[in-house]
């Protein structure tokens, strides 16, 4: 019989990395198996019974289930895992003692904290243990090797313990003051609170999350429990809107959210309509019955024909050439684009025409500075021509490229760039995905006049109907621009 040795070249053997890639993909896919079959928990939070589970994540964070109400979302640390809690009922005793003995709400804090670390303590040992069994039960499964699988499994938990040393070391207890809201708690304000009850009251985690699930609880119970949605007296709200486009399914949400919010004032930073004919001005006469005042500036899109017919409605303030106007306790001035481009027949200007007009916008505001009345907001339809006021005014709102943008500038001003809240308007049915309906309410001190916090509203766009809300603090930043998903209608 001949010897196998002169053959045994002849037998390939897997090259290291591959076995090592192998490895990694058994225990990736092992750990996800376990955590997924019995890697969660059941604790009760307050007067709440939820599940606790750890998800690979490739962003972290945390995300709050409460069916069939919707889901909130921390951005609470930055790790390949995501905490969920899936929040499975409200116990009917707990939440009735709460609601009939609201002294009890003093101390909700407390034992949240102590049950949250209680589940979190049951679901970091349970999860532990997932790990190891799903990837031990996968390595033994495909290697068919116990010092294999036992690797597997070891490696697994390694993976878990590095991930949970990464949202520790990332963890972002204030997170929950700048939650995302989605499904019907986006269209409840009473969740949301008010700015100046958020920088004041609610600068400790658990007194904060104490308060949503208080008001969670509350909606439970009955939606008649929650207490009404009382706008703060030192709060100007603004509602900011741009670039409708003709949709006529816009009027309804802008009234919607003046009616929501309390708004003392609408500004619309242009591209209302969408050739700015004569034929299209009826468009505008939903305006008169918004019940607040509504300032308006000339978009690209915006003819003078458009902005002779707006002039006559009682509630709005059409500024140009740098007018400014006291309205809503505000002072704000504004200019209108000077290029009329609502078609190809038309050659534009470019940028040093919006350059000039934002110049000319910012010398304005230096005239109503020196003569006494300073202006907390500009107003422009460019971001190009709104730049130019950096320096000149705390605030400048603009739209034109139906995405926001959130940037301060090199000298102080604060540029907030509105996306579509016409969903890119009629021409959107062009395009191969519908756009997003976007609006911002902006916080402002009564006394101060400067913004304090805002509220960015989602809708999807024709056809769809999801919609979030998601709170950003006015924190002052140093100067830069805030990373924004780039999308051109």
């Amino acid at each position: 019989m001949a010897s196998a040795e002169p053959f045994r070249h002849l037998v390939r053997t897997p090259r290291p990395w591959a076995r090592a890639l192998g490895l990694v993909t058994v225990v990736l896919f092992g750990a996800w198996l376990g955590l997924l079959v019995v890697g969660n928990v059941r604790t009760p939070v307050g007067p709440m019974d939820t599940t606790m589970t750890l998800r690979p994540s490739l962003t972290g964070g945390t995300k709050i289930n409460i069916a069939p109400l919707g889901a909130l979302e921390l951005d609470s640390h930055t790790a390949p895992i995501r905490l969920d809690v899936d929040v499975d009922r409200l116990d009917p005793v707990r939440a009735q003692a709460l609601v009939q003995h609201p002294e009890r709400i003093s101390g909700l804090q407390d034992e949240i904290a102590h049950d949250i670390e209680h589940g979190t303590l049951d679901l970091a040992v349970r999860s532990c243990a997932a790990v190891v069994v799903g990837g031990t039960t996968l390595g033994l499964l495909v290697y068919r090797r116990p010092r294999r699988a036992l690797a597997a499994g070891g490696l697994a938990l390694a993976l878990l313990a590095a991930s949970g040393v990464g949202a520790y070391a990332t963890w972002n207890p204030k997170s929950v003051l700048e939650p995302k809201y989605s499904g019907l708690l986006s269209s409840a304000p009473q969740l949301v609170g008010n700015a100046r009850s958020i920088v004041s009251d609610f600068d400790v985690y658990q007194e904060e999350l104490a308060r949503l699930v208080t008001n969670v609880t509350k909606l439970y119970d009955a939606a008649s429990t929650l207490p009404a949605y009382q706008p703060d007296p030192g709060t100007i709200r603004v509602l900011h809107v741009s670039d409708i486009h003709l949709n006529p399914a816009s009027w309804p949400i802008i009234a919607s959210l003046v009616k929501q919010y309390r708004i003392d004032v609408v500004i619309d930073s242009g591209d209302t309509m969408d050739h700015g004919t004569a034929a299209e001005n009826q468009f505008l006469d939903p305006i008169k019955d918004l019940g607040v005042p509504y300032v308006w500036v000339r978009g690209n899109h915006d003819s003078a024909t458009t902005q002779k017919y707006l002039r006559h409605f009682r509630n709005v303030r059409v500024l140009d050439e740098g007018r400014a106007v006291t309205v809503g306790g505000l002072r704000i001035a504004g200019t209108g684009d000077p290029q009329f481009t609502p078609d190809r027949s038309v050659v534009p200007g470019g940028d040093a025409s919006e350059r000039l007009a934002g110049i000319r916008l910012a010398s304005a505001i230096s005239d109503q500075k020196a003569a006494g009345t300073p202006v907390d907001i500009a107003v422009a339809h460019e971001p190009v021509a709104a730049r130019e006021t950096d320096g000149t005014v705390p605030l400048v709102l603009a739209g034109h490229v139906h995405h926001r943008e959130n940037e301060i500038l090199k000298l102080g001003t604060r540029l907030k760039v509105e996306g579509s809240t016409g969903g890119g308007g009629l021409r959107a049915v062009q395009n191969k995905h519908p756009e997003k309906v976007l609006a911002s309410v902006l916080y402002l001190d009564r006394t101060t006049r400067r913004l304090q916090a805002w509220d960015e509203i989602t809708l999807g766009g024709l056809g769809l109907t999801t919609a979030e809300v998601s709170r950003h603090l006015a924190n002052e930043p140093r100067p830069g621009p805030t990373p924004s998903p780039i999308r051109f209608g």
